[in-house]
């Protein structure tokens, strides 16, 4: 349930959510770093110990199956990755294991992952129990995290990217993918969009947010308006406290994309005027 003390708690000082909707799987292995670096969008290849790196993993098609964050442990890669997903990604990764010494467990029910919210950034750190020099930061529970995720304008797999998404539309591509890596799995997508296409994507995400006469929080699949014409839909919404105004995140045609632009949100027979942030 959301709590105001904690919301304002974590935007004076920071703070630390548990984040039961994360799993984690463990990589091991001789060949556990190469094997990973020819599957993820990110350089995963050197990683520096408990430094996390954000990825995506992609089909052929360019379609994510997931996003992820890559955090190397000892002799151990850990992959930080929705919590549903977590069992049926463990499976599918060992399928792709062949002649490899690579072997993928799901540690989701021995290691835990918590975000520290900073004033500008979110850090996941993957343990046991939380690290002593965390302890002191006030708990944010996930109602109240999710609320400053979508503040920060920060998209969530399974909310605001599915196995529909290509990572460029998502506007991930500066985080998770590397442009000077070798190959991995739907690598010719990405780049036949970002160079022979110029980045161009059919839609965008965008952040938006309501005007103050904002009296409803329009919920996910809610349509975006551009005058009469349908442009998109919401993934995902909350009221800020902070700011005193409803905002969220979605997907919008690529010509509706300026930060400014008017636009109409319409859930159920409600009319919401917004603009992008």
């Amino acid at each position: 349930m959301f709590s105001l003390e904690s919301y304002q708690a974590a935007r004076a000082n920071g703070g630390v959510a548990r984040r039961a909707d994360r799993g984690v799987l463990a990589v091991s292995g001789a060949d556990r770093a190469s094997w990973l670096q020819g599957l993820l969008t990110n350089d995963v290849g050197a990683l520096t110990e408990n430094e996390p790196v954000y990825a995506a993993y992609l089909t052929p098609q360019g379609r994510m199956i997931t996003d992820m964050f890559v955090v190397a442990c000892g002799d151990r890669i850990l992959l930080d990755v929705p919590a549903p997903l977590a069992a049926s990604l463990r499976d599918r990764l060992d399928g792709l294991v062949f002649s490899e010494d690579v072997q993928i467990a799901d540690e989701s029910a021995t290691l835990w992952v918590w975000t520290i919210v900073s004033p500008d950034a979110f850090r996941d750190v993957i343990a046991d129990t939380l690290p002593v020099e965390f302890q002191a930061l006030p708990a944010i529970d996930l109602d109240t995290f999710e609320v400053l995720r979508i503040e920060r304008g920060v998209p969530r797999f399974l909310a605001d990217m599915t196995d529909e998404t290509i990572p460029l539309e998502a506007g991930i591509e500066d985080r998770a993918i590397s442009f000077t890596k070798g190959c991995y799995v739907g690598q010719e997508i990405i780049v036949r969009v970002t160079h022979r296409g110029g980045g161009r994507v059919a839609k965008k995400l965008v952040q938006w947010i309501a005007d103050e006469s904002a009296e409803i929080v329009p919920m996910p699949d809610a349509r975006i308006f551009s005058l009469d014409k349908d442009v998109g839909r919401v993934t995902s919404s909350a009221f800020s406290p902070g700011l005193n105004r409803v905002l969220g995140l979605g997907y919008v045609q690529r010509d509706f994309v300026e930060p400014g632009t008017p636009l109409t949100i319409v859930w159920k027979d409600a009319r919401v005027t917004v603009a992008v942030r």
